[in-house]
């Protein structure tokens, strides 16, 4: 994915800007194994090779799709479009580096968790007096009695830069993130910029953990080498969503009689149209709300009807999104490094209605059905949930900003990992082998 980042360039190190999307068939081979190597031989984040050592990488095929330059026999090729939003790329080449040290961490604590008190303490002072950091955190953190009333934290709070959500605006001053808590943590910093996002290193101190592969028990050594710069990124793609509401008006008629004495019930006049526009990591929910009646929203793909969805509603979520809401409705899980829009239904009325997975570069737009029997309510990534009547539509395609996650080995071993310690993925008790009989002599 392309973005436009001031410190953050994944890859420079392993790659080069032009031939991080060259392949063999449109360039010389001894050309491409000479630029590129791929994956690092150690799978630890604190055992990682110096970023200038190209010789520890060694190339993979990991490839997740065809390169964007290519050829088709002696004359034909792929016509470039200038408009791409992604290109794929080797997993194992996305690796963090600064192009000036980083001054300016944000960090996400755990609203109303006191067992991520003195993490946070320690943190904080790490931060501010060991690496003389300029730290910033949420008005409502210090608010906290735990925070707000000890004495011996005092001289350190004095040091923080204090915003407020949807008040001020930190998407140009923050360096990286570091969020202490679940994935809610993850969720709300990603919706805290709406354009491009910081790296974020995410500590597991809540419940799931599937986004945050960090433990905090060695957090000095792993926070340096991502202030380093020697770190492997996994960029978890986002959608870009606008809601397009028709504004009503509606005007109040007494008696039943207007000002021009006409008997007439209430009206609502149309003056314009409300646009609003999201950044959202793992799902957009269109459900019936309160209604006991099913949902009725049709589903179209770049200006096209696909299909109506009848039924408690309808998921559209991003690889990240496929182990959330998506899998306990019944999709495939998805790892983040392909590039895909994920369509679930929630509780069909049909048999054949299956969970489908298209291509990240398509739009898609969800409308009420023009026979809908009720309105329907929309989510992003679990927040600013609404109400859509006939008339709205919700247009959702992939954000050219995704979230830059910092890996604690790999991008394919922590997600391997979190399958296996947060949803147990195929645990099952092994089946026993035939017991080998002794041969009678």
């Amino acid at each position: 994915m392309e973005m436009n980042r001031d410190k953050l360039c994944p890859g420079k190190a392993d790659v080069s800007s032009d031939s991080a999307y060259h392949c063999s068939t449109c360039h010389d081979d001894e050309e491409w194994s000479n630029t590129s190597r791929g994956r690092a031989k150690s799978r630890s984040l604190s055992a990682s090779p110096a970023l200038g050592s190209t010789k520890e990488f060694r190339r993979t095929r990991s490839l997740h799709g065809p390169c964007p330059v290519t050829t088709f026999g002696p004359k034909a090729c792929m016509l470039q479009n200038p408009k791409t939003i992604m290109h794929i790329q080797d997993p194992a080449s996305q690796r963090l580096t600064w192009n000036k040290p980083p001054k300016s961490v944000l960090v996400i604590k755990k609203i109303r968790d006191a067992s991520l008190l003195q993490p946070f303490k320690e943190l904080c002072v790490y931060l501010t007096e060991e690496n003389n950091m300029i730290v910033y955190v949420e008005k409502k953190v210090l608010e906290d009695p735990a925070i707000a009333n000890d004495d011996n934290f005092g001289p350190v709070k004095k040091k923080f830069c204090t915003f407020r959500e949807d008040y001020d605006d930190i998407s140009n001053q923050i360096d990286f993130i570091i969020c202490l808590g679940g994935d809610g943590t993850l969720l709300y910093a990603s919706s805290l910029f709406q354009g491009s996002v910081p790296p974020v290193m995410a500590f597991h101190l809540g419940s799931l953990g599937f986004l945050t592969p960090f433990n905090f028990e060695n957090f000095q050594s792993q926070v340096t080498q991502v202030i380093e710069g020697n770190a492997a990124l996994v960029l978890r793609s986002r959608l870009k969503v606008k809601v397009v509401k028709e504004h009503r008006e509606k005007t109040t008629v007494q008696n039943g009689i207007e000002e021009n004495g006409v008997v007439s019930a209430n009206i609502e006049k149309e003056v314009g149209k409300q646009i609003m526009q999201y950044q959202v990591l793992n799902e957009v929910v269109v459900d019936r709300g309160p209604s006991s009646y099913l949902s009725n929203v049709d589903v179209f793909l770049n200006g096209h009807l696909i299909t109506t969805v009848q039924g408690d509603g309808v998921i559209v979520s991003t690889p990240t999104g496929s182990t959330a809401y998506a899998a306990a409705a019944g999709a495939s899980m998805i790892h983040p490094n392909v590039p895909a829009i994920m369509i679930t239904p929630i509780c069909p009325h049909s048999l054949s209605f299956r969970p489908i997975v298209v291509p990240a570069g398509v739009e898609l737009k969800i409308m009420l059905s023009p026979d809908a029997r009720n309105t329907a309510w929309v989510s992003f990534d679990g927040r600013k949930r609404q109400e859509i009547c006939h008339g709205d539509s919700i247009s959702i395609t992939t954000s050219c900003y995704p979230l830059p996650s910092i890996c604690f080995r790999d991008p394919v071993s922590d997600w391997f990992e979190s399958l296996a310690e947060c949803l147990h993925w195929n645990v099952r008790k092994k089946q026993n082998n035939f017991a080998v009989e002794e041969e009678e002599f």
